[in-house]
């Protein structure tokens, strides 16, 4: 079930919500609810790339394995030119 919660604007943010409002046919509510979802979307893709980076440092420190830039160019090459092939093997 939904929940109130209220935010503070000040009155020119709030003008922009509102002319945007209008000009969409929509609602602030609206407006304001889409950018909100939008914007948590967003950074919780980021966060989660960035914890998959973290996660791939600590898996390097750990084991040393890895490709070279080239290996991966290479892949991605032969993948752009439809080449559906396995990724190259990492090795130390």
């Amino acid at each position: 079930m939904p929940v109130v919660t209220s935010i503070k604007l000040d009155e020119e943010l709030k003008g922009r919500v509102q002319q945007l409002a209008e000009s969409r046919r929509r609602s602030s509510h609206w407006i304001m609810r889409e950018a909100i979802v939008q914007y948590v979307d967003r950074e919780e893709k980021h966060e989660a790339y960035k914890q998959s980076a973290l996660k791939a440092w600590e898996n390097y420190q750990d084991n040393g394995l890895h490709l070279t830039g080239e290996e991966a160019d290479a892949w991605l090459e032969r993948l752009e030119a439809g080449d559906d092939i396995e990724p190259p093997t990492c090795h130390r």
